[in-house]
């Protein structure tokens, strides 16, 4: 069973760590390599040896965090996990390093207590929000570089600040962070302003299979293989695809289902004030936050289909008698 510890015994453990590999969970978003790259930055000031290591490439549209990827540049000492619930999400290439991970700093309820050790505030709407507490009580200056990596997980985390997960904390830190260099404008404009015409023709195939369920309180769109290989769409690009069918009008419920170079499909849920997306996605084997989470599913569409509505309807239901 995991240790939970503080801000003041996390930060005394990481300062006395060096040789450190910090592990990113697969498929990469904002959150997990801002999170990664500015404690990266953060042993760089304290003239300790790290590295990041994800299970997938870096999108290029994160290159500005400038992350030192690990490349067996030296022997880790110590194993660092940030941003990441449980075990299956590292992908295949990280699983080496699954039984020693001495440390996880993390802000999803579902966290499985894999590490030895754990830092966790489910109420953080970001991990980049508790790195930026942490790297204080390190002792390590906020730079320009760290403010902008911490700013990219708290946006992208936060859907620039328009998901229900945003709280004041979340735009205090961000304000903190501006003041310290973090070129939010800049960096807006980057993440949430530019679209490749691959993520335009997949958001539009994605559209094209919109489904609704439930007398339209759930929509599902869903990516196969084929769509996704047609369209030409990295896999980063898809992430913001998750928020589509949850903004239609009277849909509590949104799903988004994208199908896996192993045939599996993984599936987003987002939801409304009133319906916990996590309880959903945790009886399918997956987790996440009250208002977003995810599974993924083994089996063709049909099967993934019908699986994560079974559990819709029980959540939908249990609203119900709430009321």
């Amino acid at each position: 069973m995991t240790e939970f510890l503080d801000l003041s015994q996390t930060a005394q453990r990481l300062c006395d760590m060096d040789n450190v590999l910090i592990l990113c969970h697969k498929n990469p978003d904002g959150d997990t390599l801002g999170c990664g790259a500015a404690l990266y930055w953060a042993f760089h000031a304290l003239n300790k040896q790290a590295a990041v290591l994800c299970n997938d490439p870096i999108p290029a549209q994160y290159d500005y965090l400038n992350i030192e990827c690990f490349e067996g540049q030296f022997t880790p000492a110590h194993v660092v996990a940030v941003d990441v619930a449980g075990i299956q999400l590292f992908g295949d290439a990280l699983q080496r390093y699954v039984d020693q991970i001495e440390l996880c700093i993390d802000h999803h309820s579902s966290n499985s207590g894999y590490a030895d050790a754990t830092l966790l505030d489910a109420d953080a709407a970001a991990a980049s929000e508790i790195m930026y507490d942490l790297l204080g009580q390190m002792g390590v200056e906020i730079t320009a570089q760290i403010a902008d990596c911490l700013y990219t997980g708290i946006a992208t985390d936060t859907g620039c600040f328009r998901f229900a997960n945003t709280t004041a904390r979340s735009h205090i830190t961000a304000a903190w962070l501006m003041e310290a260099g973090a070129r939010a404008s800049e960096l807006n404009a980057r993440l949430f302003e530019s679209k490749k015409p691959q993520r335009v023709e997949a958001e539009r195939l994605a559209l094209n299979n919109l489904e609704y369920y439930f007398d339209g309180r759930c929509a599902l769109i869903y990516l196969t293989r084929e769509d996704i290989l047609s369209s030409g769409v990295a896999p980063s690009d898809l992430e913001d695809l998750t928020s589509l069918p949850r903004a239609i009008e009277g849909v509590e419920v949104g799903l988004t289902l994208r199908q896996q170079p192993g045939g599996s499909y993984k599936i987003s849920v987002r939801t409304t004030d009133e319906v916990d997306a996590c309880a959903i996605a945790k009886r399918l084997g997956g987790g996440g936050h009250v208002r977003a989470a995810g599974c993924e599913l083994m089996g063709n569409l049909d099967n993934a289909k019908a699986a994560v509505l079974a559990e819709v309807k029980k959540e939908l239901a249990r609203c119900e008698q709430k009321e």
